[in-house]
């Protein structure tokens, strides 16, 4: 990447970054982490609301207002700002007393798996490995002295990895950590032993059943050492017992270093470590050369944005500061828009944006130069962005830290919940999701909110109607085929259904399209009444509107989730 003009080396110098230090508070909220001073510069709001979030990833996603106090140390009055300011970013969600992480926080470990680029490069490939050979596969990356997946291919077994994407795990206890180790320098030998000193149980790592260390540090240290020589490494049963791996790293074919590890996981029901090494090894081994082929074909990307990329970070910016001034306006003091400001720099990155100088990252955000800066330290500060070379900043594997985990296993009955209750509550009608059966004949309702009349729509998640008959089913059936007739001609040409009685004598339904992020059909959803409180042209001239909207915000929420993972249906 071009340098910056000499003017702006002061501000843009990692070494600057680190200049001053005046505070002794918190470090970056992970457990097992000795605190480090933080810098003057650090805006401290951004450092309290990336320190709630990761209290409510530990947590699984939810907590108690109480809960969160408690968890983060802070005032009442501060929780409940930082938690207005992130469901005015929709976040999370407010439910009440308790506050839920919501799938558009996605988008910030989006914007490292993108720029990350691995993902979109070998996900394809991990996942037919992990058909072929019916085992679970993964990818991870090196996070400091510990691992993070990237990417899990799954088996649904009664016996099945429960390891989520951003999930981290400490190296010793992992097959890809004596990998990564192998290429570790003696800094980072020593903050892994430091680590291990500081936390005996792990229990700075959720993810992983903590317990006391049963080896001693030079056992690891052996274990990194002979994986450089062997090419491969094996866990047995390291994390708990009857879980086993084998994994292989790929490698960067510009660099020759360790771009991430790809990994075979079993249970001892099926594989011995022995045997899973003595049968899967050699097929891993020929998947890992497949896709080093997959990253040498796509070359490397330009650190540096496009003129394409720079219109549309422009775009992005306009409507980031549109939302930022409506929303200081309608919350006042409840809206933190120092926290909102520096959520946004995360975004600002992405696949064609890997890497960003501190100029490129106030352009992509609209953000003052001296704001992005003052967020850079702060981010820095947390492991969240790391500066490299050409006075650019670049996302660490941390960021997926930031909700990840627990989200990634959300489905799109899930997403569409709270919406649907939304709905249901300004209507005062029963609104349902519902996705079209294997054959075609039926839908099954998914998800359902029911109004609280006297007389309301019962319909039970779980229930399987002719599709034919249902306005559910009208729209789904009227998507899937390649040349509607008659009703379904006409559904799909105005893009909804609408049923008036012909199911059942005073019932009456409207339902629209829900598509995932390629545009497909996945799902409908509908508002049921009945007869006697809208006519039919009103349930198109009032409910309509707002059921149209439902659906474009579940789209939303879904396309979001979706990016680097499949989100189930049901």
């Amino acid at each position: 990447m071009p340098a910056e003009t000499p003017a702006e080396s002061p501000v843009e110098t990692p070494l600057n970054l680190h200049a001053k230090t005046s505070r002794e508070v918190t470090s970056d909220g992970t457990s097992g982490i000795p605190s480090t001073p933080v810098p003057a510069e650090a805006v401290a709001p951004l450092i309290r609301g990336i320190g709630l979030l990761r209290q409510l990833t530990e947590a699984g996603g939810t907590l108690s207002l109480s809960g969160l106090e408690r968890a983060t140390g802070l005032a009442r009055s501060t929780v409940d700002r930082i938690t207005s300011t992130l469901a005015r970013m929709e976040y999370v969600r407010l439910d009440g007393r308790d506050v839920a992480l919501a799938p558009r926080l996605m988008e910030l470990g989006n914007a490292y798996l993108a720029a990350l680029r691995l993902p979109a490069l070998l996900n394809a490939r991990a996942d037919a490995l992990a058909d072929e050979l019916d085992e679970s596969v993964s990818l991870a990356v090196g996070d400091r002295d510990g691992i993070r997946f990237i990417h899990q291919a799954t088996r649904r077994r009664a016996m099945s990895l429960s390891f989520r994407i951003g999930d981290l795990l400490p190296a010793e206890r992992t097959a890809p950590g004596p990998l990564f180790a192998s290429e570790w320098d003696t800094e980072e030998w020593q903050a892994w032993r430091a680590r291990r000193a500081a936390d005996p149980e792990d229990r700075g790592f959720p993810a992983v059943p903590p317990r006391a260390h049963t080896s001693p540090d030079d056992d690891f240290e052996r274990r990194a050492a002979r994986t450089r020589q062997d090419g491969w490494a094996l866990d047995d049963q390291l994390i708990e017992p009857g879980l086993v791996a084998v994994s292989v790293p790929v490698r960067d074919p510009g660099t020759g270093r360790i771009a991430c590890v790809a990994s075979v996981v079993s249970h001892t029901s099926r594989h011995s470590a022995t045997h899973l090494h003595d049968t899967l090894l050699p097929r891993l081994r020929t998947a890992v050369a497949e896709m080093e082929g997959v990253l040498r074909r796509a070359g490397t990307t330009s650190t540096s944005a496009s003129a394409s990329t720079t219109a549309s970070g422009s775009a992005s910016a306009s409507a980031s500061a549109q939302l930022l001034r409506e929303s200081k306006q309608e919350l006042g003091r409840g809206f933190i828009e120092s926290l909102a400001r520096g959520l946004t720099v995360l975004t600002a990155f992405g696949e064609d944006r890997p890497a960003l100088t501190l100029t490129e990252v106030a352009k992509a955000t609209g953000l003052a130069r001296a704001t992005a800066r003052r967020a850079l330290i702060t981010y820095e500060h947390l492991g969240l962005v790391t500066a490299g070379p050409h006075r650019a900043f670049a996302l660490t594997p941390r960021v997926l830290s930031l909700g990840f985990p627990p989200l990634s296993r959300t489905s799109l009955p899930r997403i569409a919940a709270p919406h649907l209750a939304d709905l249901a509550s300004r209507l005062h009608e029963s609104t349902s999701l519902a996705v079209l059966s294997p054959t075609g004949e039926e839908i099954q309702y998914t998800a359902r909110a029911a109004a609280q009349r006297v007389m309301s729509v019962d319909i039970t998640v779980g229930t399987r109607l002719p599709a034919t008959a249902t306005s559910l089913g009208q729209v789904l059936l009227a998507e899937r085929g390649a040349a509607p007739s008659g009703v379904l001609k006409t559904v799909r040409r105005q893009g909804y259904a609408l049923l008036d009685e012909e199911w059942e004598e005073g019932l009456r339904s409207i339902a629209v399209p829900v598509h995932d992020r390629t545009g497909t059909v996945v799902a409908a959803a509908n508002v049921a009444l009945h007869a006697a409180r809208r006519t039919p042209e009103e349930c198109v001239q009032d409910i309509l509107p707002e059921l149209r909207a439902t659906a474009a915000r579940i789209e939303g929420e879904l396309a979001v989730a979706g990016r680097f993972m499949r989100v189930a249906l049901h």
